[in-house]
């Protein structure tokens, strides 16, 4: 069982990686709660989440995240990632949009997902680092 509850929470990311929206609404229930603290967004639901993960996938089209590793305890995997991509479309920030620089980010980052007993996220904790990624880009201060 512990293999499907990784393989469970690995779903979400790999339906992100190939752009597949009916995929992460299979892979999550209706309600999902996902919370983006390096944006300080805290989305619930499927609509909601696939909105900002869209947003995302405009701003970086062959954006991709690469599973270093996962650790489970109970019905709590942790995954190790590193996402990669290009800049190629306009990338929407709380404090103004950020036009494509055509720059490549690689951004490691750690997802804390909650699944329910029948293996469906239910809560996605995401953590990466918003200064190493705009220092990629070139971004020094949004919006000013």
């Amino acid at each position: 069982m512990s293999q499907a509850l990784i393989d469970a929470a690995k779903a979400s990311v790999v339906a992100y990686n190939d752009k597949n929206w009916d995929a992460v609404m299979k892979a999550v229930t209706t309600d999902v709660e996902y919370d983006e603290v390096a944006t300080n967004r805290k989305l619930h639901g499927t609509s909601e989440v696939i909105v900002a993960w869209k947003g995302w996938a405009t701003a970086l089209p062959d954006s991709k995240a690469t599973i270093e590793a996962a650790h489970l305890s109970g019905n709590t995997v942790t995954l190790e990632l590193t996402w990669h991509g290009t800049h190629a479309g306009p990338l929407q920030t709380a404090a103004g949009e950020i036009p494509a620089t055509g720059k490549k980010i690689e951004v490691r980052a750690v997802q804390i997902v909650d699944l329910t007993p029948d293996g469906k996220t239910r809560r996605v904790r995401h953590y990466f680092d918003m200064a190493t990624l705009l220092a990629q880009l070139g971004v020094t201060t949004v919006g000013a």
